[in-house]
């Protein structure tokens, strides 16, 4: 049975959905003024993978990823570029959703953009008011309540008291605590703004993702997720409002997956250690990068650097080098063979990638070994499942370095194939000394030579 780590409880708990082979899940997706960087990255690869183990499972998975589309960095940055909020969030909508297939992220089920939610977040904030967690103040904002909400901080393990003891000073006046949280922006002079039954003004962000959530999987549902960052105050004020307005359990599964560090500090913009994803992926092959990814375990901090991703594209040649040595027809995962059963066994502990990648390197071990097209069509069906060699293993393993591999500067695929010509020359003239020198060449710039009885091919090395 797969077992998952819930936030909520701190602990593993056994995965038994709300309705019997049906999963409904939701993922805080991005906030759309600026290219995606690696950390979004991370999530995106990270609950895509999860679906796509769900699915595997045999369970029906609708799979809601929204788009925050308005707030104050987007309504900013569209003022500073002298543009529309519109021609911003649709261009950087498309950005990431470029981003998103290099890294083969399947598509959600849903994938809601706050601006088309008004009205249910309008209807949300009313049953809030309408049950007194929710209160205009003398600004024209709309709160909530925190104190009269009783489970509050229980996602975080934050209490009342910690949270009072850390306030600013400088809170706002119009609030009645400290703590409370907005629902409603009144409206600025130059914002957008909606009309509303307290004034023209704009969603709060918490309130996006609790409408959306409900609207499109229900008041009570099986997984919400997202990145560490977002447990406090996000999904806590989600939990707030959701199970405020319904008086029901809002989610039952709750999961998180670890921060992206680069040289084992916090990816920052302030330290100046911060890479958006297509910074990356000028460097280094994107499904190296999905690679990488993967082979942490989603709740662990993801350490980048050149190194690691080097490293990376290395053992997924590992993997691509086995593949390319035997010929197999595409086939379904055989599960009752041994290799399956513990890739199976690993992803149902709380979708534990690095196992299951090291299952992955063993069978490629046994590939290499047996040369058995069932165990490469076995090889090629598990990996699959993590969006994994999906490709030609040649289009792999000869592509031309990027600027981040090493030997980023290797010699293009058209050098490479005449220096062979000029190879197989000088072994046909019987100079064998000019082809060995070719072979030492072609080694010295990363590429790897291999005679057979259909002649030579090569690889990167």
């Amino acid at each position: 049975m797969l077992k998952i780590y819930n936030t909520l409880v701190r602990e593993k708990q056994d995965f038994v959905p709300i309705e019997a082979g049906k999963v409904r899940m939701y993922v805080c997706g991005m906030t759309v003024y600026d290219y995606c960087h690696l950390g979004h990255a991370r999530v995106l690869v990270v609950f895509d993978m999860v679906q796509r183990w769900l699915r595997a499972s045999g369970l029906t998975v609708t799979y809601v990823r929204n788009i925050t589309d308005i707030d104050d960095k987007i309504i900013k940055r569209a003022q500073q570029n002298d543009e529309t909020i519109g021609q911003l969030t649709n261009r950087f909508i498309g950005f990431m959703n470029e981003d998103s297939a290099s890294l083969g992220v399947e598509k959600p089920t849903f994938e809601p953009r706050a601006t088309e939610y008004v009205p249910q977040m309008l209807k949300l904030i009313g049953e809030l008011e309408a049950k007194g967690l929710a209160y205009k103040a003398a600004d024209g904002d709309v709160n909530f309540s925190v104190r009269k909400f009783p489970g509050y901080g229980k996602l975080s393990g934050k209490s009342l008291d910690d949270l009072r003891a850390g306030e600013r000073v400088d809170v706002e006046l119009s609030k009645q605590d400290p703590l409370d949280f907005v629902l409603w922006k009144h409206g600025k002079v130059g914002e957008p703004s909606w009309e509303s039954p307290w004034g023209a003004g704009r969603p709060g962000w918490h309130i996006e993702c609790s409408a959306m959530s409900s609207d499109l999987l229900g008041e009570h549902f099986d997984i919400h997720g997202g990145g560490q960052d977002l447990q406090f105050p996000h999904h806590e004020n989600e939990i707030a409002q959701s199970e405020g307005a319904h008086d029901c359990q809002f989610v039952n599964y709750w999961m998180h997956n670890g921060f992206v560090r680069v040289d084992d500090e916090k990816m920052s913009k302030s330290l100046g250690n911060f890479f958006s994803i297509r910074e990356v992926l000028k460097k280094y092959d994107a499904e190296v990068v999905r690679f990488f990814i993967l082979r942490a375990h989603y709740r662990s901090p993801l350490n980048y650097s050149d190194a690691h991703l080097d490293d990376a594209r290395q053992a997924l040649a590992r993997l691509y080098t086995a593949l390319k040595a035997v010929t197999a027809d595409e086939a379904a995962v055989d599960w009752n063979e041994a290799h399956a059963q513990r890739f199976a066994k690993a992803m149902d502990d709380d979708f534990n990638t690095p196992e299951a990648c090291a299952v992955l390197f063993d069978l490629a071990s046994e590939v290499n070994r047996s040369k058995s097209p069932a165990l490469a069509a076995q090889l090629r069906a598990l990996a699959g499942l993590l969006g994994l060699l999906k490709r030609d293993p040649q289009t792999f393993l000869q592509a031309t370095p990027t600027a981040g591999d090493e030997g980023g500067d290797g010699l293009s695929a058209e050098a490479i194939e005449t220096l062979i010509v000029e190879r197989v020359a000088a072994k046909k003239a019987r100079n064998f000394a000019d082809a060995d020198r070719i072979r030492s060449e072609l080694l010295a710039a990363g590429v790897v030579l291999e005679d057979g009885a259909q002649g030579t091919t090569w690889r990167r090395a």
